[in-house]
């Protein structure tokens, strides 16, 4: 079988994954330069590049620590991702600076516009909750758009039943993948931009049609009958497609499998002394010692 994802591809991602950890510092101007360069790869490199991207940025790298400015800017690379797709397909798309309280994307087609949220997860985190995906908030940030999108990592959905399906239809929030987004780009390109638009603005209106349930396997029915039944020449790239996701899968897997191993061999070969001091710096001992000694009175008290 021929093998869809690319040793470039999986280059790409190494690239970006210690691009990211190279930048991060300053939140504001990291994520200008970010968006900036990321820009500029893809205008040089085309879509082909783009779609390497969606394809395995569903994963937040193990090697990010939890909370840190590593991990807020992958955030911010998968948001920059979404809105260099949605122009791709011809569309006008911003990624918002602001940060709480509001969709991370916007995008504007000529007879439509929807905001937009690219969710990422950690291969090793096993709990997620339908608060994780953002629905019902994403419902409530549409600031009186029509449409709403969340776009996830395909193989972190539920695949039997969930709250986030009942929600989706009841809300009018389209849940999406990085895989139907990287399909409706080739899309794009086989049959034109004016035509994925349209594939796309009807996804979005197949949404509020269904009935109201938990069950995966009819969201994704109706979703996924909606592309094919579209047009004949998604057909063929379906399965390009699929093969892919499942491709993608796999090298998520080694990454964060690879990184762990060299974590443990790391570890092991550690002094107890040093081992001790790796497990202060973990559990951020000497960081809120710090961060305790610093609190004073405010003064506050002393106003009158």
């Amino acid at each position: 079988m021929e093998i869809i994802i690319s040793d470039r591809a999986v280059s790409r991602r190494t690239y970006w994954i210690d691009e990211i950890r190279k930048l991060s510092g300053n939140f504001g101007d990291d994520s200008d330069r970010l968006e900036k360069e990321l820009g500029l790869e893809i205008k040089k490199s085309g879509i082909v590049a783009l779609i390497d991207h969606l394809r395995l940025c569903g994963n937040i790298p193990e090697s990010y620590g939890h909370d840190t400015s590593e991990e807020k800017l992958y955030s911010k690379y998968t948001d920059t991702l979404l809105s260099l797709s949605f122009e791709a397909l011809g569309l006008n798309s911003i990624v918002l600076k602001e940060r709480a309280d509001a969709a991370d994307v916007e995008a504007f087609a000529k007879d439509y516009s929807f905001v937009a949220d690219a969710k990422s997860f950690r291969l090793s985190r096993t709990a997620k909750n339908q608060k994780d995906f953002k629905v019902q908030a994403m419902d409530n940030w549409k600031r009186g758009k029509p449409y709403a999108m969340v776009v996830c990592p395909i193989y972190q959905l539920p695949n039997t039943s969930s709250q986030i399906y009942q929600q989706a239809i009841a809300r009018n929030v389209c849940v999406f993948t990085y895989s139907h987004l990287s399909l409706l780009l080739t899309y794009s390109e086989v049959e034109s931009k004016v035509k994925a638009q349209q594939l796309l603005r009807k996804i979005f209106q197949t949404i509020p049609t269904l009935n109201s349930s938990k069950n995966a396997i009819e969201y994704w029915l109706f979703i996924n009958r909606t592309m094919l039944g579209f047009s004949k020449k998604i057909e063929n790239l379906w399965s390009i497609e699929k093969v892919a996701s499942i491709e993608a899968i796999s090298i998520a897997k080694e990454e964060a499998l690879t990184f762990l191993a060299q974590e443990r061999e790391k570890t092991m070969s550690m002094s107890r002394q040093e081992a001790l001091k790796e497990l202060i710096k973990v559990h951020k001992i000497d960081s809120k010692i710090n961060t305790i000694k610093s609190i004073s009175d405010n003064g506050l008290f002393a106003v009158k």
